[in-house]
């Protein structure tokens, strides 16, 4: 069974020339099940929102940032948020967490059915803390290499 990820930004800020700390690995697992079509890949406008700010505040290649983009858009499947996506990550802050896009991509990936793989440990925390969302839709960086090396 094919497993379907919804990428946190962190995996997605490499493609468009932004450099992030000790992710070369898990790019490489997830380029070789990528490849053996053993993972679908998602993304949402989210990410690309929460990529868009990070090069707005730093110095970029503008042709690096469009090839990534295209590539993140050609190569990945979009998600997208339900009405119900955006009550639960708004209740979800309201209770405590202070990111909304994380809040907002962990409830499009319960409602979309795929797991969302991150680096958050308080993001995978809170849900499991508060018992108010699924936290087996989130998938921590270490548990996902663990089983697939």
């Amino acid at each position: 069974m094919v497993e379907k990820i919804l990428l946190d930004s962190t995996y997605l800020l490499p493609i468009v020339g932004i450099a992030v700390k000790d992710v070369e690995e898990i790019l490489k697992v997830l380029e070789r099940l990528y490849r053996a079509d053993a993972i679908e890949l998602y993304y949402t406008h989210f990410n690309i929102l929460e990529i868009m700010g990070k090069l707005s505040r730093t110095w970029y290649e503008v042709e690096t940032v469009k090839m990534g983009l295209r590539s993140i858009m050609e190569n990945f499947r979009q998600a997208s948020p339900t009405y119900q996506s955006y009550v639960k990550a708004l209740q979800l802050k309201s209770i405590g967490f202070r990111d909304l896009i994380d809040l907002l991509l962990y409830t499009t990936s319960v409602d979309n059915g795929l797991q969302l793989l991150t680096r958050d440990r308080k993001l995978w925390e809170f849900v499991k803390k508060t018992g108010e969302g699924e936290s087996k839709a989130i998938i921590l960086e270490e548990e996902f290499l663990k089983t697939h090396r």
